[in-house]
């Protein structure tokens, strides 16, 4: 007799498990006080750490996993204005700089500043180069939007403008003990049955001859499969958030350790709490966290080896 108090198998929560679109995570929407609220970044791979907290005037030492994340400059190259009406508006920068690595030699058609009064929102343009980082799967710049903070549109006009043909660095925008969200494409697995894509329970010996698969599909009526019941399809290479990461060490250079499948890293680098979705070398969307807890006060981190 089947166990009525069992949950179902595979969380509609994630529906429509299908592959992602693009191998950049991109977020939606942002949150935050600081001037420039995401990054981005390239996974490297696991350390262990230890550090010290104070938590009620009493000092404990602890010990968490925490992951590599190298973060090299990132490079705005425009600007795009979000306008009333669903239309939108993108002014690129005319540094020949900064333009040269996306392959952009001339803007023809120079687009005009919209007036503050038909901007809804705003966001930066920049591009990530992971020709800069210890370890290259992809040989080509990175597009991406980030958010702006400020509390009206002149005051992000203002910010976008002064960041418009820069170079902007982690450890300018961050800090230690801030809580971040990582998005990122999860590992791809394949095509996948049903058991090993939802953890279904496998066939008695004597069912029907086969083993790995559902044993039922549903009522008769209605008289389709339903669009929960676990099937066979793609797994993995999805778009995952990870929420409330806390920043646990910004360094810079060479850490004294090859990670597997990446080698060494080069230049700047985050170590981020805990696990974050995707293989090494993929790139990860950061940003400041839109859901955060209270800011951590970390002390005497170091990186066990």
């Amino acid at each position: 007799m089947t166990d009525i108090r069992k949950p179902r198998r595979g969380s509609l929560a994630f529906r429509p498990r299908k592959r992602a679109d693009s191998l950049m995570y991109r977020f939606r929407y942002w949150r935050g006080d600081r001037e420039i609220l995401g990054f981005i970044g390239y996974k490297v791979g696991m350390v262990s750490l230890s550090y010290r907290i104070n938590v009620d005037r009493v000092t404990n030492t602890e010990v968490c996993g925490g992951t590599v994340v190298e973060v090299p400059p990132m490079f705005v190259y425009g600007i795009r204005y979000y306008l009333k009406g669903g239309s939108v508006k993108d002014i690129i920068s005319d540094d020949a700089k900064i333009l040269e690595r996306l392959g952009i030699k001339n803007i023809k058609n120079k687009v005009e500043t919209p007036e503050e009064s038909q901007i809804e929102d705003i966001t930066l343009l920049i591009y990530s180069d992971p020709t800069l980082t210890g370890s290259v799967e992809i040989n080509h710049p990175l597009r991406a939007e980030i958010g702006i903070g400020g509390k009206s549109v002149k005051d992000k006009m203002n910010i976008a403008k002064k960041y418009l043909g820069k170079t902007v660095k982690f450890s300018e925008i961050f800090r230690v003990g801030d809580v971040v969200d990582v998005g990122a494409v999860s590992k791809g697995k394949g095509w996948q049955g049903e058991i090993k894509r939802f953890g279904v329970a496998k066939q008695r010996r004597k069912a029907t001859g086969k083993v790995r698969h559902v044993g039922t599909l549903g009522p008769w009526h209605p008289h389709y499969v339903m669009y929960y019941v676990p099937r066979a399809g793609q797994m993995g290479y999805h778009n995952r958030v990870e929420l409330n990461k806390t920043i646990m060490l910004i360094g810079s250079g060479k850490i004294d350790m090859k990670f597997d499948h990446y080698g060494f890293t080069k230049g700047d680098y985050v170590i981020l709490k805990g696990s974050i979705p995707g293989p090494t070398k993929r790139p990860v969307a950061i940003r400041l966290g839109v859901r955060p807890k209270s800011h951590t006060e970390l002390k005497d981190i170091k990186v066990i080896i």
